[in-house]
C-alpha cells in the first residue's frame, strides 16, 4: 500500500513531493508509523534521485519507462539506503504495486531489475568512486557512475545527486573541494535547529534531554541543535507547545536580528510565512505588520505567533508585494524573499530539482518586484533588510548592488553570507545548519 502511495506521489510530477506526503497522510488517515516510513521513502528518493536513476538505467539497460522507473526508485531507495526492511519484503511489496498499477506484463521486468539491483549491492567500500555509494558502507559490484577524473560534474550528479549546473556554479565560486562538500552535506537530513524563545539554553537542553532528545549548542547563543529524526519528539514537548522553543534556522534568525527592531517602532515583514522571523521581530516590542499572499500562509503565521504567545500587537494582512498597504511607511521593512533555496538543500532537498533557467527567471522577476515595493515602504532614515536562504549571487549581493545602482537614496550598512556548516555536525558550537544571505540598507533621504 505505502509503495503504491509513494509511486503515485512520484508520478504526479509535483515540485514539492515532501509537502505532498503530509497532505496524503491526512487525506488517507495513514497512521504515524506508516506515515514515517512514507516520509522516509520519499525523502530518500528526492535526496538520492540521480543515484537511483543511474542504478535503474544500469540494471535495465535503459529500458524502463517512467512508470516502471518510479516503482524501481521506491524499491531501490529501500535496497540501497534503508536497512530495516528485508529484501524479500521489499521485493514482494514492490511487485504487488507494479501488478496493481501497470498490470501483470510489467511484473517480470520489475522482478529482474530488483534481482539485479540486489546482486549489485555489495557490503563495504572499495575506494572506487564509480562504485562506492556516498555516505554508505556499501559499493556496487560493477561501475555505475562516471569516472570523476574524466567527467567530474557527471560523476557528482550521479553519485551525489546534485544537478551539474548547480554544482558547477558552486565550484566556480567556492572551489571544487567546497562545492563537493556542499553537495555531500545535502545528501542527509539536516540537524534540527531549535531556537530558545524564553528561558535559558541550559535549562531547555536539560528539559529536552529528560524526554530523550539529545541536543548540542549552536554558535548563536539562542540555538540548540538536535538530530533531525527527533523532530516529532521536539514538537510534542511541553517546551514547544507552550512556546518556549521553536524550530528556526540560525541564519534565518540572524536576518531578523539585522532589522534591529526596537520597542515602539513600526516594522513590516513583507513575506512573513511561516512566521519565525515575524516572531523574532515581535519579541522586540515593535508593532509588526506581517504580510503574505494567501490566507493559508497567514494562518501559519498566526499559529506560530499564538504558540509563542506573541500574537498580540501583530497585524496580519493578506496582500501580494504589499499592494494593500497603500501609502503606509515603516521604520524598517524585512523582505525574506522567495528564492532558489540553495542554502537549505539538506532541509528542502526537492529544491535542487527545480533549479534551472526558467525557475530562476520567474524568481528574479518576483524578487525585483518585492525589492522595489519594499523601497517605497521605508521611511527616510529607516532600514530595509533583504534576506534569502539561497547561495546564488544574483539573488543576494548582486541583487543588492543592482538595487543600489538604481536607488541612490539607499546605502548598504552590512551584509553577510552563511554557508551550511561543513564541519562535523557532532561538535559543540556547530552551525549554522542553514545557509543564506542578508543585507541591511539604510534610507538616507
Amino acid at each position: 500500500m505505502l509503495r503504491y502511495v509513494a509511486w503515485r506521489i512520484l508520478r504526479s510530477g509535483s515540485n514539492t513531493p515532501l509537502r505532498d506526503v503530509d497532505r496524503v497522510i491526512a487525506a488517507r488517515e495513514i497512521d504515524e508509523r506508516d506515515g514515517a516510513l512514507l516520509r522516509k521513502l520519499i525523502g530518500v528518493e528526492v535526496r538520492r534521485r540521480a543515484t537511483l536513476r543511474a542504478i535503474v538505467r544500469h540494471v535495465t539497460q535503459g529500458r524502463a519507462n517512467a512508470d516502471l522507473a518510479a516503482h524501481l526508485h521506491v524499491a531501490f531507495a529501500q535496497i540501497f539506503f534503508l536497512d530495516r526492511i528485508p529484501d524479500h519484503a521489499i521485493r514482494a511489496e514492490a511487485l504487488d504495486a507494479v501488478r496493481r498499477t501497470l498490470g501483470p506484463s510489467k511484473v517480470r521486468s520489475a522482478q529482474q531489475a530488483i534481482a539485479a539491483a540486489t546482486e549489485l549491492r555489495q557490503p563495504g567500500r572499495v575506494d572506487d568512486p564509480r562504485r562506492d555509494l556516498e555516505q554508505r558502507n556499501l559499493h556496487l559490484k560493477e561501475p555505475v557512475f562516471h569516472d570523476p577524473a574524466v567527467h567530474p560534474l557527471l560523476w557528482a550528479e550521479e553519485a551525489l545527486s546534485m544537478p551539474a549546473p548547480l554544482l558547477k556554479r558552486w565550484s566556480a565560486r567556492y572551489g571544487d573541494e567546497q562545492g563537493i562538500a556542499l553537495a555531500r552535506k545535502a545528501l542527509d537530513e539536516a540537524p534540527l535547529s531549535i531556537r530558545v524563545v524564553r528561558g535559558s539554553r541550559a535549562e531547555l537542553a536539560a528539559e529536552l534531554a529528560a524526554l530523550g532528545v539529545s541536543t548540542r549548542e549552536g554558535k548563536h547563543d539562542a540555538m540548540l541543535l538536535a538530530s533531525g529524526d527527533q523532530a516529532s519528539a521536539v514538537a510534542a514537548s511541553e517546551a514547544f507547545t507552550t512556546g518556549r522553543i521553536t524550530i528556526q534556522g540560525e541564519s534565518a534568525l540572524r536576518a531578523a536580528e539585522a532589522v534591529q527592531a526596537r520597542e515602539g517602532e513600526e516594522i513590516l515583514d513583507l513575506c512573513a510565512a511561516p512566521g519565525g522571523k515575524t516572531a523574532a521581530l515581535a519579541q522586540s516590542g515593535a508593532r509588526v505588520t506581517a504580510c503574505d499572499v494567501s490566507a493559508d500562509k497567514l494562518a501559519r503565521v498566526a499559529s506560530t505567533l499564538e504558540r509563542l504567545q506573541l500574537r498580540e500587537g501583530v497585524e496580519l494582512l493578506e496582500t501580494s508585494a504589499g499592494e494593500a498597504l497603500g501609502e503606509r511607511t515603516f521604520d524598517a521593512v524585512l523582505v525574506d524573499a522567495p528564492c532558489t533555496n540553495t542554502g537549505v538543500l539538506a532541509q528542502r532537498p526537492e529544491a535542487r530539482w527545480r533549479f534551472g533557467p526558467a525557475s530562476k527567471a520567474e524568481l528574479t522577476a518576483i524578487q525585483a518586484r518585492l525589492f522595489e515595493r519594499a523601497a517605497q515602504l521605508v521611511r527616510p532614515g529607516g532600514r530595509l533588510v533583504w534576506s534569502t536562504c539561497a547561495l546564488e549571487p544574483d539573488e543576494n549581493r548582486r541583487a543588492v548592488d543592482t538595487f543600489l545602482a538604481q536607488h541612490g537614496e539607499f546605502q548598504l550598512e552590512l551584509d553577510a553570507e552563511a554557508l551550511p556548516d561543513l564541519e562535523t555536525t557532532q561538535s559543540a558550537g556547530a552551525g549554522p545548519i542553514d545557509g543564506g544571505y542578508f543585507a541591511r540598507l539604510r534610507r538616507t533621504r
